[in-house]
Formats: structure tokens, C-alpha cells, sequence
């Protein structure tokens, strides 16, 4: 294999991160739903800190665990942001 068959590699899982990532986003928004409905808060630190426990435990490298947890603690903001979005959407269609 030269670099061009890596890199076509490398796009494919690309590809398929961003996918997982969307419907990571999609479950986000549903959980967003489910907390507005609730009166839950948006931000939970203990959460956080199970989804970064397991992701460290799930891990078998080359990545290591600094490093997977610095790529999850960017992913779990934005699912933040995702949650908090959805909960807006919901609060302003109920007062329009």
C-alpha cells in the first residue's frame, strides 16, 4: 500500500465519524427533550466524568488516554451546546 491507499483509508473513517458523531447529536437532542420536560439542568458533571471513565477504559491505543480524553471533553461540549439548543428550540416553540 503507498500513501494514497492510507489516506483513502483515513477518509473512509472520517467519513464514518462524522456519521457517528451526528447521531451521537441526534441522541443529544433527545436527551435534551427529555431533561427541558424534566426541569433537569443541561450540564451534569458527573456525566461527564462516567462518558471520560469510559471512554479511558475502552481505549487500546495507539491514542492515549490524555489524548482521548481531550478529543471526548471537545465532543461532550458540543453535545452540550446540542442539548442546550434542542431545549431552546422546544422553550420558544412553546411560546410562539
Amino acid at each position: 500500500m503507498d500513501i494514497s491507499d492510507w489516506r483513502e483509508k483515513i477518509d473512509a473513517v472520517d467519513a464514518q465519524l462524522v456519521e457517528m458523531l451526528n447521531q451521537r447529536a441526534r441522541y443529544c437532542i433527545e436527551i435534551g427533550k427529555i431533561k427541558r420536560e424534566r426541569n433537569m439542568e443541561i450540564y451534569s458533571p458527573e456525566r461527564e466524568a462516567e462518558v471520560l471513565h469510559n471512554v479511558v477504559r475502552a481505549n487500546n491505543g495507539p491514542l492515549d488516554n490524555d489524548a482521548i480524553k481531550r478529543l471526548f471533553e471537545r465532543i461532550i461540549d458540543e453535545s452540550r451546546r446540542t442539548e442546550r439548543l434542542a431545549v431552546e428550540t422546544e422553550s420558544n416553540r412553546d411560546t410562539a
